[in-house]
């Protein structure tokens, strides 16, 4: 039985009815030059359409030409002296364009007897065409606006009697209705005349653009250029198609994205775009449909298939011969490359060629082929395809689009036509399907080449070729993928099978460091040329990604050292094969890389000696997680240079172990002692990162003296963790230092650590006191000292010249040095739920003195009044203050000293009423729960003025004034809530219209939700959405407790596209309740206002409309025009209209 196959889209396979559309003024060139090109393009058998007369009635074209020339390949206009007089031909000429956009359709001119200049500028005989149509237009909407002169005066009369006697309603609404509708008409033909109008000449200006023939009939011959151009289409018509695919599944969309990259259409410049990714994700496939989908538009074309391979078999000099003779017909011996390329410039420098080089591999291909862009005439489009990003780079191609794979839909359907050659399925294959789709992970080669193998095969058989493609790669897959492995350097082939087979989700970071560690240099350019070649991929996060078949590609190559014995393997990852090696003792020399993590729902232990690893002499990454083993650690192999083991199983490191070449060491979670640790040490000086997190056993840091090239000491969570050794505070090159959650740690050693950047000392809840600083450190960043008993830093705290933040969380009674205050870096202080004590060493507190501290936050830290008063004094150059939750009554009038200070957050300050000051620059002022807030404070914050004069955002407490005065265009809503709504949400919208430039607004919103007992409490989610012509264009949430007012400035800065067309801007807020009322029997409702205020300084008032413009616009261009004809009540009567309107 036969199939059918998915329908193929338009640029595989031509499927138009007709070759050509002959486009014509019929009084013009019917019965001459259009009548016998018809004649001489059907002698040749291309199928030509003709429009007969009968079908150009009326102003407008039928629906049976649209489809005739959607239906058509070539169009060919023969644009004669009057042939832009007829709307008839502008239509068709518009929608030939259009085609020619969207579906690749090659447009032909024929300029018969014009100049193009004058098809282009409408100028010319084209130029007085466009006026007659203009005017023609124009009496249009004269012919509906006269009956309006009648109505409006009836209109009017209505209206006048409808004041003296109040009887006439019906009248007046029956008028109201005649000149809305005639409003309405006249507006929609006008403005669609001329915007008609408008796409007639941009159609031409196009056309006159493009490459065609011109034609003078006073020096020319006709047939000759009949001849030519029947010539040009025969050529285009029959010209062979690429075969594509046989299920081109997922390709229209992606041969639109490349178009859209090479601008077709326009014949000025030349573009080269390049298409890269992995093997088999589809992108000689690609090429080739992109290619069939704009062939016609080109003069001469070349498809050179297969480069790589071609060029190492056959040379370079073979494949500029091809080109040549594919495009210009030249058959040449050339002698060399350096031979062929000014013979290549020569010969299609002047020519509009369309040229795919497929799958290149080697910057001189690209050289010998395409060297410059000067090579191809004007219009010229070159598609090169690779494997490797960094030719196009190096290339100067900055139109490039890496290929995807197929999304899940796409590859099910891919996979239903080659394994099934239909698109129904019996539903018991749905588990298998699922499978091969999730193996092929969107890879069109895995998809075709899993779909053939499974083709009139049972689910058991279906099921058995997955197993075995799950544990070994198809090989016709596998070959296909290996070859971008091939091509790289030894270094870079070696660094691609680590992050295979090992490191594929680790953080870029990490994986730099273990490689640097394991190769003793950096990596970082293998690293790059890896991401070039579409091999491997950075994640949001900055995680190494690869595609699944490109990992197994990786994994197979290093099975294949070894199919049988996994100890004879350079690399070691799969956990059943580690166990072999362990229990059965087969490693060997060969293995360098060893990562094992146990599966978590496999409990079983590893029965082995602990000397297994004895004969591993080339061992250089051992990573164990979470691993079980019978017995201790024996032997670690001298060439180890990273050791990372989870629960690491021993009490001491092997005693015959030489750690000179150890560079990492990472043995958390194990068994270690304090002893045995300082006894081990000693050696270890490459070693640049000791991790020792969660080693409950490990009691005592000792002499860590031998550690001379440390950059990274973590001993966090150590809960049994003592007394650290003095040598630590002296490790010259030591960049972080993590004793965090060392709950039993007491004191600490005083530091001299030059190089170090972090300190975290957070939850070390025993630890009272801040170690002293020996020296200045300027490397310095970062302090975290979270839920310690620290209660005074030290003065030698002015040694940290270089920190930037410091963060203090639960630490009960704290005292600050005032050296603080000379800190000259320091930009972040954030003190959280402490006794915040004054700063130390009063004789500082000169309002001269002040702290180079940019952002401040000090909650709930007990800050009083007065001392209030004093830290806005020493921290005179703050940008941000967050002082929630504290007890003081009043923000003292000396912050206005503090000129640089944007943004206040005051939240949860119950007992604050006023604010004496508003600095300067203050932009941003937060009050949540201020509920204390005097009506003074409140109206000062809502002072008009202070709005206008700056971009503000502030939220305080609702009072009872409602919304300002100043505000004014005004909204004001109730509405119920059911009592069995949990997360109800109510919506309240404002809108305007708007030109030009968005307009600077103020924003007032309150809310406050009721119940028949008066105001509840309650918590509320308030979103606020900006959407312009109903399209959203930014947002912002914001959490609320209680009742509170916003005031948002929302001038976006940026022009409206369209400068002439009022566009409609709402603004809708929409509140969420997320807490239910204690009482469901109680009713509950939301009180809401808004208000809008437009920022007069900032803004023209004349580009803001808060009524439609639209509707009064064209009644207002009648009164204009009209005021002269009527009687003097009109004027009257006009001004209240208006009046109206505005209210």
């Amino acid at each position: 039985m036969a199939h059918q196959s998915p329908s193929s889209p338009f640029f595989f396979e031509c499927a138009c009815t007709y070759d050509v559309f002959l486009s014509f003024k019929g009084t013009d060139t019917r019965f001459g030059f259009s009548g016998n090109l018809h004649k001489a393009l059907s002698d040749k058998g291309i199928n030509t359409f003709i429009d007969d007369k009968e079908l150009q009635s009326g102003d407008e074209i039928t629906p049976s030409l649209v489809k005739a020339i959607e239906d058509s390949r070539i169009f060919i206009p023969v644009l004669s002296i009057n042939y832009a007089s007829s709307s008839f031909c502008l239509d068709e000429l518009v929608h030939m364009i259009h085609c020619s956009k969207e579906n690749g359709r090659l447009v032909l001119p024929v300029f018969y007897d014009v100049d193009p200049s004058h098809v282009r500028h409408q100028t010319g005989s084209y130029g007085k065409a466009m006026s007659k149509h203009k005017k023609k237009f124009t009496k249009y909407k004269k012919q509906y606006t006269q009956p309006i002169h009648i109505i409006l005066i009836l209109f009017l009369l209505a209206l006048a009697l409808l004041y003296s006697h109040g009887s006439t309603i019906t009248l007046f609404s029956s008028l109201l209705f005649l000149l809305v509708f005639f409003l309405q008409n006249a507006k929609k033909v006008y403005t669609g005349d001329m915007n008609r109008l408008e796409k007639w000449k941009i159609a031409l200006n196009q056309t006159a653009n493009l490459s065609g023939h011109h034609f003078n009939p006073r020096n020319k011959y006709e047939h000759e250029i009949i001849e030519k151009i029947v010539k040009q289409v025969f050529n285009k018509i029959y010209r062979a198609r690429l075969h594509v695919a046989n299920y081109p599944v997922g390709l229209e969309s992606r041969v639109l994205h490349v178009k859209s990259l090479m601008d077709v259409g326009c014949d000025r410049g030349v573009y080269m775009v390049g298409i890269y990714g992995i093997g088999g994700m589809g992108k000689s496939t690609l090429a080739r449909a992109t290619f069939n989908f704009i062939a016609d538009q080109f003069e001469c074309l070349c498809f050179l298939h297969n480069i790589r391979e071609n060029s190492d078999q056959n040379g370079l000099k073979y494949l500029q011969e091809e080109l040549l003779s594919k495009t210009v017909g030249l058959d040449l011996m050339l002698g060399d490359v350096s031979e062929g390329i000014p013979i290549i410039k020569k010969a299609l420098g002047q020519k509009k060629v369309l040229l795919v080089l497929d799958d290149i591999d080697k910057p001189e291909q690209l050289w010998a082929l395409a060297g410059e862009l000067d090579w191809f005439g004007q219009g010229s489009r070159v598609i090169i395809t690779t494997r490797d990003k960094r030719l196009l780079s190096c290339h100067m191609i900055k139109r490039t689009c890496e290929v995807d794979g197929l999304d899940e839909e796409e590859a099910f359907e891919l996979l239903r036509w080659m394994a099934f050659k239909t698109e129904n399925v019996d539903s018991r294959y749905a588990n298998v399907l699922n499978r091969a789709v999730t193996y092929a992970s969107g890879l069109p080669l895995a998809l075709e080449v899993v779909g053939s193998n499974l083709f009139g095969k049972c689910i058991q058989e279906w099921k058995d070729l997955l197993d075995e493609y799950e544990k070994i790669p198809n090989k016709d897959i596998h070959e296909i993928l290996k070859v971008s492995f091939n091509n790289l350097k030894e270094m870079e082939q070696s660094v691609f099978l680590d992050i295979a087979c090992c490191f594929k989700g680790y953080d870029l970071v990490k994986v730099q460091e273990i490689l640097l560690a394991h190769y003793g240099c950096c990596k970082k350019h293998q690293i790059e040329v890896l991401v070039q070649k579409s091999l491997i991929k950075f994640s949001l996060f900055s995680t190494v990604t690869l595609h699944d078949l490109i990992e197994d590609m990786g994994k197979e190559i290093v099975r294949q050292e070894s199919p049988q014995e996994p100890g004879k393997r350079s690399r070691l990852w799969f956990y059943e094969d580690i166990v072999h090696v362990l229990e059965q003792n087969t490693g060997t020399n060969r293995i360098g890389i060893i990562y094992l993590n146990f599966p978590s729902f496999e409990e079983d232990i590893v029965e082995w000696e602990g000397d297994e690893l004895k004969n591993m002499k080339n061992l250089k990454t051992l990573i164990i997680k979470n691993g079980f083993f019978c017995k201790g650690l024996k032997h670690l192999p001298n060439s180890l240079r990273v050791l990372d083991w989870c629960k690491y199983p021993s009490v001491d490191i092997p005693s015959n172990f030489c750690p000179k070449k150890l560079s990492i060491c990472k043995l958390s979670e194990g068994y270690l002692t304090s002893f045995e640790l300082s006894r081990t040490l000693k050696g270890f000086l490459n070693m640049t990162e000791l991790n020792l997190e969660s080693c409950r056993s490990l009691t005592c840091i000792n002499d860590v003296s031998g550690l001379p090239n440390l950059e990274k000491f973590i001993f966090q969570n150590c809960e049994n963790l003592v007394a650290i050794h003095p040598s630590v505070g002296f490790l010259n090159k030591l960049k972080i230092l993590n004793a965090e959650g060392c709950s039993k740690l007491r004191t600490f050693p005083p530091i001299k650590l030059a190089s170090l950047q972090v300190l975290r000392l957070q939850y070390c809840k025993n630890l009272k006191r801040f170690p002293e600083i020996l020296q200045v450190m300027e490397n310095i960043e970062a302090i975290v000292l979270e839920g310690t008993s620290i209660e005074e830093l030290s003065f030698s705290f002015q040694n940290f010249t270089g920190l930037c933040t410091l963060r203090i969380w639960g630490n009960g009674m704290l005292t600050l040095p005032s050296s603080i205050l000379m800190l000259p870096s320091l930009s972040w202080i954030m003190v959280e739920d402490c006794i915040f004590l004054p700063i130390k060493n009063d004789k500082l507190m000169n309002p001269k003195v002040s702290s180079n501290v940019q952002n401040l936050i000090l909650q709930n830290c007990n800050i009083s009044d007065a001392f209030l008063s004093i830290i806005i004094k020493w921290f005179a150059n703050l940008k941000y203050l967050d002082l929630s939750r504290n007890d003081f009554t009043v923000l003292p009038e000396c912050l206005v000293e503090c000129s640089f200070l944007s943004s206040i957050v005051l939240d949860g300050c119950k007992f604050l009423k006023e604010i004496r000051g508003i600095p300067p620059s203050l932009n941003t002022l937060s009050a949540l729960q201020c509920e204390s807030l005097n009506s003074s404070t409140r109206s000062m914050l809502l002072n008009k003025k202070l709005h206008e004069a700056r971009h503000t955002n502030f939220c305080i407490p609702r009072g009872s004034e409602g919304i300002p005065k100043w505000f004014e265009h005004k909204s004001r809503g109730i509405e119920r809530v059911p009592q069995w709504i949990e997360n109800d949400n109510r919506g309240l919208t404002m809108s305007f219209w708007v030109r030009n430039w968005f307009p600077s607004i103020t924003f007032f919103f309150s809310t406050k939700w009721m119940h028949n007992k008066g105001p509840i409490i309650k918590d509320l989610d308030v979103e606020f959405d900006l959407s312009v012509n109903g399209h959203a264009c930014s947002g912002l949430k914001l959490w609320i407790h209680s009742t509170h007012v916003f005031q948002l400035n929302l001038n976006c800065g940026k022009p409206i596209l369209d400068r002439e067309q009022w566009i409609h801007v709402e603004l809708e807020v929409k509140c969420t309740l997320t807490s239910r009322y204690l009482n469901d029997e109680v009713m509950k409702s939301i009180s809401t206002e808004m208000g809008i205020h437009m920022l007069k300084e900032k803004s023209i008032l004349e580009d803001i409309k808060f009524t439609n413009p639209y509707r009064k616009r064209k009644l207002d261009e009648y009164l204009n025009n009209s005021q002269s004809q009527f009687h003097p009540l009109l004027k009257k009567k006009r001004l209240i209209y208006n009046k109206g309107c505005i209210s």
